[in-house]
């Protein structure tokens, strides 16, 4: 079948066509046109702003998704639509355009749960690890998701395509949101995720070399940056990144009032030193819940999915451990169509949900 997908939950406008069948997924088109430029200015997303956007952009997108999937609406079999989490008002946009195609087209509509889609990106065909198909079940579940993004950090345990239940979450902010604030504090800019993580790259360790005696001298570089691991010993699987925001917060604050330049090099060895604690939190939280609820494989998602040392190091971790590991190819991991295309399929197969366009309703606070 055809799945048209809508995406408008934040600052991406996404529109994507899905062939879906039982043994996989073909991604016939997937566009996005984002905001990344203009909320930088702000510092953040704007949700009405964003919503403007959206209006402006949404008709071109579905135009040009259908074209390079060389599709006519006729052809389309089921559209889905991001109904939450997110922007109210973002959300609005997407949702009404939905509804319109499918009252005019008298086509079958769901609206599908935004971090579902991101779950379900794990599906998309992957050039970087197996490809997940409905017939690997008894491979895969049950199985533990890691969703990482700007405005959620979830545990979520997956008994099969469509049973979810929540175990860990942040009690604050969310991963994305202390990069973003990091970000900020080290006068990286917009978005936080990809500026810390290019300035992690660059740092270099400090070496030592001896005197006369065999002692070691003062390091060549670096100040000796070491940030806590929130939660680590907690007797749950939840998450805090607000303390740790407020630690690199104090530590710039320290070496100015020591006289130390915030220069260049410092700036990368606090990116590195947080980028470090962060990615060791999530990984041995996600080993120890995996191991503690019996599972068969850990799936990664969302949009700091993207980060090279946590996919990376996880994908280590899980293999160390014997659990079998996914992530989205790259283009999949920041919001997008296609994921919400893979969600609406599960959706309408595993559930007997309204497919009248009448009955799709926002639900920005939505959850597992």
């Amino acid at each position: 079948m055809k799945i048209l997908g809508i995406e408008t939950s934040c600052d991406e406008t996404a529109v994507a066509v899905l062939d879906a069948g039982e043994n996989g997924f073909n991604v016939l088109s997937n566009v996005v046109s984002s905001q990344v430029k203009l909320h930088a200015e702000h510092g953040g997303v704007v949700p009405n702003l964003a919503a403007r956007e959206h209006v402006k952009n949404i008709s071109h997108v579905f135009e040009t998704a259908l074209k390079k999937a060389d599709v006519g609406i006729a052809d389309i079999d089921l559209i889905a639509v991001t109904h939450g989490p997110g922007l109210g008002p973002a959300l609005l946009v997407g949702l009404a355009f939905a509804r319109t195609l499918a009252m005019m087209h008298d086509k079958p509509l769901i609206g599908v749960d935004h971090m579902k889609g991101h779950i379900y990106s794990n599906w998309l065909p992957n050039t970087e690890s197996h490809e997940l198909t409905s017939s690997r079940a008894h491979e895969l579940f049950p199985a533990l998701n890691l969703i990482v993004s700007g405005g959620h950090t979830e545990l979520v345990l997956m008994s099969d395509y469509e049973n979810f239940t929540l175990i860990g979450e942040t009690m604050d902010d969310a991963v994305g949101e202390a990069f973003d604030k990091v970000a900020r504090l080290l006068g990286l800019g917009y978005p936080g995720g990809p500026a810390i993580s290019a300035k992690a790259e660059q740092f270099t360790a400090p070496t030592f070399t001896k005197n006369k005696v065999g002692a070691p001298t003062v390091p060549s570089v670096g100040v000796g940056v070491e940030f806590p691991r929130p939660m680590l010993h907690s007797k749950n699987f939840n998450f805090s990144f607000s303390g740790l925001k407020t630690a690199v917060l104090y530590k710039i604050r320290d070496l100015k009032n020591t006289g130390v330049e915030i220069d260049d090099n410092v700036v990368n060895e606090i990116a590195h030193a947080f980028q470090e604690a962060v990615v060791d939190v999530l990984i041995q939280k996600t080993i120890s819940a995996a191991e503690k609820h019996g599972v068969k494989s850990i799936f990664l998602s969302g949009g700091v999915s993207a980060n090279k040392l946590l996919r990376s190091e996880l994908q280590k971790a899980s293999e160390k451990y014997g659990f079998v590991f996914s992530c989205p190819p790259l283009e999949y991991t920041t919001d997008n169509a296609a994921m919400i295309a893979v969600a609406g399929y599960f959706a309408f197969r595993n559930r007997p949900v309204s497919t009248s366009w009448k009955d799709a309703e926002m639900n920005a606070n939505l959850g597992f």
